[in-house]
């Protein structure tokens, strides 16, 4: 028999391929010629194959009534989050419910490639998917993970006190380590953000929400450049490329640095014009000569881009070091091909320097915070809404 992460790998797998063999079908079902019949034919047997496939690998998860839903503790994109506790092992989890109100066809792809994607991922600083249990229905599927106390986002709102820079440079290797091992099995995640990043009450940092993750390869095939919540979105992405790498993270990765460093988001927009603007104002109007290939992206001619020759990078964070400036312009460079990667970073003196990093076990958690959220939890989280919605 097949082990139940191999079955739930077949189903994700096979319904992925269903659901891009029905867009290829339904235009020949139009027609009414031979053609059509025998696309119709085909639909029919590759979806009771679908069905078998679904009851073999689906039937043998365990049930949701196995598990106590304690409190909400979040609501995204794609599903509502639960802490919950499994009455056979007592262990304490986070439930996260697929979200189909909006789906007609099934499970939603951006669940089914999460799903896909964290069933092969092993590793500490990334949030793990330990099983899929089903609902009343075949196709009502929940996903336990491994519980974190808190998110990034929480907790930088509710402390009393800022994080320190030796508790930032723990936070942020914790992030590079997990987005190298990302990276080197050919992975983007696409939408880093504070709220995207977990922490156990023992202090370590998990990469969560993996709904806009995706395989990458040569030769490199086109993706939505609508990724990335605005606030942390590459340039590149802001002007259409298609062409989507690593590096969109690392950008990520040097907003998310600049955040906990300053207390506060380095690029708040509220709209794209407004968020390519205040990029240029930070560091400078972006040219041929530092960025090739720059004035032939799609959107470039929907933008004004004001004349600013300063990167002002130095003057947003005059206490900060050296070492800190050159990991910051790494990570800001325009040319995404120049940006650092996760590896680079790791090696940056910045973080061999005092202060040196913290250990994880020091970092300040509220290992309750999630706990007694009740359950009109978005409620309590509008502070943070704009965040993760923009």
């Amino acid at each position: 028999m097949l082990p139940i992460r191999d079955k739930l790998q077949l189903f994700t797998l096979f319904t992925l391929l269903v659901k891009g063999l029905k867009s290829d079908f339904l235009p020949l079902c139009d027609t009414s010629s031979h053609m059509s019949l025998m696309a119709l034919h085909l639909h029919y047997n590759v979806m009771c194959i679908h069905y078998k496939v679904c009851q073999l690998c689906l039937g043998s998860c365990r049930s949701v009534r196995e598990f106590e839903k304690l409190n909400r503790i979040g609501e995204g994109t794609y599903g509502i989050v639960y802490r919950a506790r499994d009455t056979k092992s007592d262990e304490i989890v986070a439930l996260k419910k697929v979200r189909m109100d909006k789906e007609k066809d099934g499970i939603p792809i951006s669940s089914l490639r999460e799903i896909t994607l964290l069933l092969r991922l092993r590793h500490p600083n990334i949030v793990e998917l330990k099983e899929v249990v089903v609902g009343s229905q075949l196709e009502s599927l929940f996903l336990v993970m491994s519980y974190c106390e808190q998110d990034l986002a929480s907790l930088l709102e509710n402390m009393q006190t800022p994080f320190s820079e030796a508790q930032v440079k723990c936070i942020i290797l914790q992030l590079l380590r997990g987005l190298e091992y990302l990276h080197h099995n050919f992975i983007i995640h696409r939408d880093l953000k504070v709220s995207n990043l977990l922490m156990t009450d023992k202090g370590c940092v998990k990469i969560a929400d993996f709904g806009l993750a995706r395989m990458y390869g040569i030769p490199q095939q086109p993706m939505t450049p609508r990724v990335v919540t605005l606030w942390y979105r590459a340039p590149e992405l802001l002007l259409g490329t298609k062409s989507q790498t690593t590096a969109l993270d690392m950008w990520a990765v040097g907003c998310i640095l600049a955040e906990l460093l300053a207390h506060k988001p380095l690029l708040p927009g509220t709209s794209e014009i407004q968020q390519v603007d205040l990029i240029v104002q930070l560091l400078g109007t972006p040219n041929e000569n530092i960025w090739p290939g720059f004035s032939q992206l799609p959107l470039i001619s929907q933008y004004s881009l004001r004349k600013q020759p300063y990167n002002n990078l130095k003057n947003k964070f005059t206490w900060l070091s050296d070492a800190g400036h050159r990991l910051l312009n790494l990570l800001f460079m325009y040319n995404p091909q120049r940006r650092a990667t996760a590896k680079d970073c790791l090696e940056s003196s910045y973080f061999k320097e005092k202060p040196l990093p913290c250990e994880p076990e020091l970092m300040p958690t509220f290992p309750h915070h999630r706990n007694k959220r009740a359950a009109t939890v978005a409620t309590a989280g509008d502070a943070h809404a704009k965040r993760s919605k923009v």
